[in-house]
């Protein structure tokens, strides 16, 4: 029964995770306040600061791609970076390809690395410390081989935190919840 619940979940999760992708890659070129001609549209992510508005959703996949792991398992967790990786290219708009999938791959491969020995001792510091790696990874690699500056890097860097940090309290009771139904990690 409680298997068939992490499952469950984990497939939920693992959706979840997948459909970030499309929703960064549209939102990037579809979805702000301003959008720059040749360029990405922005959003405001605090006063005076401006992000690419694709940074809600890869804030909200790192956050997922951690729940992924903790119901169906590294090797799972491993093969969607791998899958969102090919999904993240092929859905990119041509001048972003190679930004949009190098940036997921390395970033996603930087939270599983600092997930994964935290995860089973403090949830939510595993969840916010690999999510904060990945983040910044994914902001420095995605703006450097996308526009060869590092502008963003303050907006993006925001921009996902707080997605990050609107996560966390549903990490939290996630976890409370585990321990009082006996629902141990995969």
């Amino acid at each position: 029964m409680l298997d068939d619940r992490r499952r469950r979940e984990g497939a939920l999760f693992l959706i979840a995770f997948g459909l970030c992708i499309p929703a960064a890659n549209w939102l990037i070129g579809h979805a702000g306040t301003v959008c720059v001609p040749g360029g990405p549209c922005l959003i405001p992510v605090a006063p005076g600061l401006m992000a690419p508005s694709g940074v809600l959703m890869i804030g909200l996949a790192l956050v997922l791609r951690d729940l992924v792991q903790r119901r169906l398992g590294l090797r799972f967790a491993f093969a969607a970076v791998v899958a969102g990786t090919a999904l993240s290219a092929l859905l990119a708009p041509p001048t972003l390809v190679l930004a949009s999938a190098a940036a997921f791959l390395v970033s996603e491969t930087a939270d599983l690395a600092v997930y994964t020995p935290l995860q089973r001792r403090r949830l939510v510091l595993a969840v916010l410390a690999s999510s904060v790696a990945g983040l910044v990874v994914d902001s420095i690699v995605f703006l450097t081989l996308a526009f060869g500056s590092l502008a963003y890097l303050p907006g993006q860097v925001v921009g996902k935190a707080w997605m990050v940090l609107a996560a966390l309290p549903l990490i939290h009771w996630l976890r409370r919840r585990d321990e009082r139904l006996g629902l141990a990690p995969a």
